[in-house]
């Protein structure tokens, strides 16, 4: 199985940084992308923002620009820095893997983390 640590979520001004982290453990043998989803109450989990093994980046639209995505390899860790954020990107932030390869299994499969909630409010 795979286990996740999510943090960095919290309370913040508009305007204001965070920074998410989300390190994922157990017999992993490969990850082809790690992400971050968001929901809102009432909302649609959304794709905020994903980066492959490789590298490719994509960022819904609202976020292009003040968020940047980025991922530790070796340590299966992926970051979400959060720059100017705005009241409308409050959320429960969900780290995602995807297509995970674990040591003893032939079949990729993806997890999520438990979520850490982001509140933009002054």
């Amino acid at each position: 199985q795979v286990q996740f640590v999510e943090s960095g979520g919290g309370l913040v001004q508009p305007g204001g940084s965070l920074r998410l982290s989300c390190a994922a453990s157990g017999r992993i043998f490969s990850i082809y992308a790690m992400g971050w989803y968001r929901q809102a109450p009432g909302k649609q989990r959304e794709l905020v923002a994903k980066i492959t093994s490789g590298g490719s980046t994509t960022y819904v639209d609202s976020v292009k620009g003040r968020f940047t995505i980025s991922r530790d390899n070796g340590k299966n860790t992926v970051y979400l820095q959060m720059k100017s954020l705005k009241p409308e990107d409050t959320a429960v932030y969900y780290c995602n893997t995807e297509g995970v390869r674990v040591v003893g299994s032939s079949q990729p499969r993806d997890y999520w983390g438990q979520g850490t909630q982001v509140t933009v409010s002054s």
